[in-house]
């Protein structure tokens, strides 16, 4: 049986870039600062589920889908950072991703009026991107390099992260 090549028009659309400018990570990160923290003044689901669609977004296509991230790669990085440090993307998604699972439970547990829950798991989200945004340590990224030398993620999966998080 022959294999189907993936359609042309397909080809790409869930793509996430490799490697990404880490200055473009870390002012998404402050973006998501910002919304976090209002989402937790505001308290409402629906600001919720706008934080967790913007994970969503940035784990389908990195920039490309997501407002942060092209206000981030086409604004804030070459008007403000005007620097550029390339690091592997694989550990990026799986930063995001994470992100979207925090952001996603915080939807669902305002969903069922458990505020509270939802504005601490928020906070906790909000401690990671500031230590991201702030100093460049990426949780998630450290957490890959785990899960990769774990044998866990395939180095396959990320070749040229072979001494990343480690």
């Amino acid at each position: 049986m022959a294999v189907e090549e993936t359609p042309s028009w397909h080809r790409g659309l869930l793509d996430f870039p490799n490697p990404v400018n880490d200055y473009a990570a870390r002012s998404t990160a402050g973006l998501v600062i910002v919304l976090a923290a209002v989402s937790i003044v505001v308290d409402q689901p629906w600001l919720y589920g706008i934080l967790a669609l913007g994970f969503a977004l940035r784990v389908a296509g990195g920039p490309r889908y997501s407002p942060f991230g092209r206000l981030a790669v086409h604004v804030i990085v070459p008007q403000v950072w005007k620097k550029e440090k390339t690091v592997p993307g694989p550990p990026k998604r799986f930063a995001q991703t994470i992100g979207l699972v925090f952001s996603g439970t915080a939807f669902v547990l305002s969903l069922f009026g458990l505020g509270l829950a939802a504005q601490i798991v928020v906070g906790a989200l909000i401690a990671a991107a500031f230590l991201e945004f702030a100093f460049g340590l990426c949780l998630g990224c450290i957490g890959f390099g785990l899960l990769q030398r774990a044998g866990v993620i395939p180095d396959s999966v990320c070749e040229s992260c072979n001494n990343f998080g480690r």
